[in-house]
C-alpha cells in the first residue's frame, strides 16, 4: 500500500511537472508577462460566463504568465467574495496572482490623491492595504502614492518648508508607516513593490522619493509608457527605455518590469514601440495596461500611413493572420490584446542574444532639477545613455546635465575625474548654474543671456554644414587660446561654440551647447551630431551616424540595435571601433560587410580609416545586429 502511495505521488509529481514544463514552453523565453486589471474591472469578475469568455479572448492572442487585481481605486473598494473568485479563476487556470492598489480619490479631477494629512484618509489607506495584504503575497501600488493636496491641513503641517521638502518627508513616513508596515503585520510572507511612472524629473515637487523609498520597498517598477510624444507630458520615445536602466539603477536586481498602456498612440506601432523599447531595456516583465484596454477592438485606423509603401518592424499584416484559439481552430485577432503579443513573439526572437545595456553615464542627484529629460533627447539623436543616482568614478567620461548642481561637491568630483585622466562634458545649463560657484577655476567661460540665431555649423576643419532653419543657442564666450571650439555654429561672421574644450591637468573638460529649444538638437547636421558621439562614446563598439529621431542601443557583448522613429525610409551609416568589421544581421540572418572611410582629423593630421556598415532603415524600424572582428 505504501509502494502504491508513493507510486501515485512520483506520477502526481511527474504530471505536474510536465504541465509547468509545457507551460513554460508555451510562454516567452526571455521575459514575463502580466496583466493588470482596475477595480474596476475586478469587482465585475463574479460571473465566470462573462469573466470566461474575455479571457479566452485575451489569451488566445497573448501569453500571459501573471494579472494584477486591484483592490481599490477613487474610493471604490471590491468586495471580499468577488476577489477571491477572481483570484480562483486565474490560479485555476496556471495564471499568478498578484495584488493592486491605486491610492487616488477621483482620478478624474485631476488625480486627486488621498491627503496624507488627513487622519481619516490615512486610517482609510491602512485599512485598504491591509485588506490586500489578507490575500496576496505580493501588492503593487499603481503610480498614484503621490501627494498634490494642499488642503488647510497640508497648508498647516507644511508650515515654512518648500512643498518639496514637505512631501518628500511626509510620503517617506506614509510609505513606512500606511503601507509596508501594515502589509508585513497582516503578512509577513508579502512583497510589497511601488510602481512609479514616467516623469521621472518631477517626482520630487509631488512627494515620490527616490533616494528613501526604493530601499524601503521589497521592490519596484516602472513605467515605460511613452505614448504620442506631441502631447501634453512631451515624452520623448527614448524614455521607454531610459527611464527603465535609471530607475534599475536606483535598485539593482529589484526592477521587476516595465507597464505600459495604449492610451495616447495614434497608431498601432507607437503602441508595438513602446512594448519593444521596455523589452530592449532588459525588464524582466512586462505589465499591460490593462484588462479593459486589452478588450479593444482592431480599427482600421490602427494601420499607419507609411505601412501602405513600407514595412516597419510592426508588420500590420503578419499581425492580422489567423491565430488558434483554445480548441486549436484558426480564428482572426479581433482586439489590440495581438498587437502585444505579435510584438512579444518577434522580440522573444532575439532578445536573448543581447548582453547587458551599457550607455554614457549622466549623473542625476536625488531631487535634482534642470534640462528636464534631457539625456532623453540625445538618446533620441543617437547616444546610448544611462543615468546613474552616484557620480560614477570609473568612466572615461561623464555627462553633467544642469541637474548636477544639485550636489555641493560636484566641482571637487570634477576635478578628481580631470586628476585621473579622464574627462567631462557638460551643457551650457550646467555652465550657466554654476560658472560662478567654482567651475571659473577650471575654465574661465561665461554664460549670460544673450543668444544666437545660427543654422551654419563647422565640425572641425571640415566644411561649413547647413540646417534647413534657424535655431537660438545661447552664446559662450570664452579666452582665445585657452579653450577651443571644437564644433562652431556661425551667426554671419560671428562664431559660437557647440561643443567647447578646456584642458586641465591630464583631463578634458567639454561645454555641449543646448538649443533654447531642446528638440533643435535633432535638427543639427549629422557631421555635428558625430562629434559629440566621438567626444562622450570613447568606448563604444560603434558610433551611429544619422539625424535626429534614430536610437543606438549596445550592448556589452558587441551586440547593438540601431532603431528609427521617422516616418520616412533612410540611409544610415554606423562607424566601427578598432577591430570591428562587418555584422550579423541577428533578425535576417545575413552579413553586412563593412567599407572603409577615411575621417579628417585636422590641420596637419593624416585622416584615420574606419570601418563603416552602410544601413537602410525603414519607418519605425530597427535593426539588431552583431559586431564581428
Amino acid at each position: 500500500m505504501n509502494q502504491m502511495k508513493r507510486f501515485i505521488y512520483v506520477l502526481l509529481a511527474l504530471m505536474m511537472l510536465a504541465n509547468l514544463a509545457s507551460k513554460a514552453e508555451n510562454h516567452y523565453k526571455n521575459f514575463r508577462v502580466a496583466v493588470y486589471s482596475r477595480a474596476y474591472e475586478t469587482a465585475k469578475m463574479g460571473d465566470d460566463k462573462v469573466l470566461e469568455q474575455i479571457w479566452d479572448e485575451i489569451s488566445q492572442q497573448i501569453k500571459v504568465d501573471k494579472i494584477y487585481l486591484e483592490t481599490h481605486r477613487d474610493l471604490l473598494v471590491v468586495d471580499e467574495a468577488t476577489l477571491l473568485h477572481a483570484k480562483k479563476f486565474f490560479e485555476d487556470r496556471g495564471i499568478e496572482t498578484a495584488g493592486g492598489i491605486t491610492l487616488t480619490v477621483d482620478e478624474s479631477n485631476n488625480f486627486q490623491t488621498f491627503c496624507y494629512s488627513n487622519p481619516e484618509h490615512r486610517k482609510k489607506i491602512k485599512e485598504i492595504v491591509e485588506f490586500t495584504a489578507k490575500h496576496f503575497d505580493e501588492l503593487i501600488l499603481d503610480d498614484f502614492f503621490f501627494t498634490n493636496c494642499k488642503c488647510e491641513l497640508c497648508v498647516k503641517a507644511k508650515g515654512t518648508r518648500s512643498w518639496t521638502d514637505f512631501r518628500l518627508d511626509l510620503m517617506t513616513k506614509a510609505a513606512k508607516e500606511l503601507i509596508i508596515d501594515p502589509a508585513k503585520a497582516v503578512n509577513p510572507k508579502i512583497k510589497v513593490v511601488v510602481k512609479y511612472p514616467n516623469w521621472y524629473d518631477h517626482f520630487q515637487g509631488c512627494g515620490f522619493n527616490l533616494e528613501t523609498e526604493p530601499k524601503m520597498f521589497d521592490g519596484i517598477y516602472t513605467g515605460t509608457e511613452t505614448r504620442d510624444p506631441s502631447s501634453n507630458q512631451h515624452l520623448q520615445q527614448y524614455l521607454g527605455y531610459e527611464v527603465f536602466r535609471y530607475f534599475n539603477n536606483l535598485k539593482p536586481g529589484k526592477n521587476g518590469g516595465g507597464w505600459v498602456d495604449p492610451g495616447g498612440a495614434a497608431y498601432m506601432d507607437r503602441y508595438a514601440e513602446q512594448l519593444w523599447l521596455t523589452l530592449f531595456a532588459k525588464a524582466p516583465e512586462i505589465t499591460l495596461f490593462d484588462f479593459r484596454q486589452l478588450q479593444r477592438p482592431l480599427l482600421k485606423t490602427d494601420r499607419a500611413a507609411w505601412q501602405s509603401t513600407d514595412i516597419c518592424s510592426f508588420n500590420y499584416d503578419e499581425m492580422m493572420k489567423p491565430i488558434p484559439d483554445k480548441s486549436g481552430k484558426m480564428v482572426q485577432p479581433t482586439t489590440i490584446a495581438r498587437a502585444a503579443g505579435y510584438t512579444f513573439e518577434t522580440i522573444d526572437k532575439f532578445l536573448g542574444q543581447l548582453g547587458n545595456p551599457v550607455g554614457v553615464k549622466t549623473y542625476k542627484p536625488f531631487h535634482s532639477v534642470g534640462e528636464d529629460f534631457l539625456p532623453n533627447y540625445l538618446g533620441m539623436i543617437g547616444i546610448p545613455m544611462d543615468i546613474v543616482p552616484e557620480f560614477p568614478e570609473n568612466e572615461p567620461i561623464v555627462l553633467l546635465t544642469e541637474q548636477a548642481k544639485s550636489d555641493p561637491e560636484i566641482v571637487a568630483k570634477i576635478k578628481k575625474q580631470l586628476n585621473s585622466g579622464k574627462d567631462i562634458m557638460v551643457t551650457s545649463g550646467f555652465l550657466k548654474a554654476m560658472q560662478n560657484k567654482g567651475l571659473n577655476d577650471i575654465v574661465e567661460l561665461r554664460i549670460g543671456d544673450e543668444k544666437a540665431s545660427v543654422k551654419e555649423f563647422a565640425a572641425g576643419w571640415g566644411p561649413h554644414l547647413f540646417t534647413e532653419q534657424e535655431m537660438i543657442i545661447p552664446q559662450i564666450k570664452y579666452i582665445t587660446n585657452d579653450s577651443w571650439e571644437v564644433v562652431s555654429a556661425f551667426d554671419q561672421t560671428n562664431g559660437w561654440p557647440i561643443v567647447h574644450r578646456a584642458d586641465y591637468t591630464k583631463g578634458k573638460f567639454y561645454v555641449l551647447t543646448i538649443p533654447d529649444n531642446v528638440i533643435d538638437l535633432y535638427n543639427l547636421p549629422v557631421d555635428v551630431l558625430s562629434k559629440i558621439k566621438e567626444i562622450l562614446t570613447p568606448k563604444m563598439p560603434a558610433i551611429l551616424e544619422a539625424p535626429g529621431y534614430n536610437s543606438l542601443f549596445v550592448y556589452d557583448n558587441n551586440t547593438v540595435i540601431v532603431e528609427s522613429f521617422k516616418n520616412e525610409k533612410q540611409q544610415v551609416k554606423l562607424r566601427l571601433a578598432e577591430g570591428y568589421t562587418k555584422a550579423k544581421d541577428l533578425i535576417a540572418g545575413k552579413e553586412i560587410s563593412g567599407e572603409k572611410k577615411d575621417y579628417f582629423q585636422g590641420w596637419k593630421k593624416p585622416p584615420i580609416s574606419k570601418m563603416v556598415l552602410n544601413l537602410e532603415l525603414k519607418p519605425h524600424s530597427y535593426l539588431v545586429l552583431e559586431l564581428e572582428k
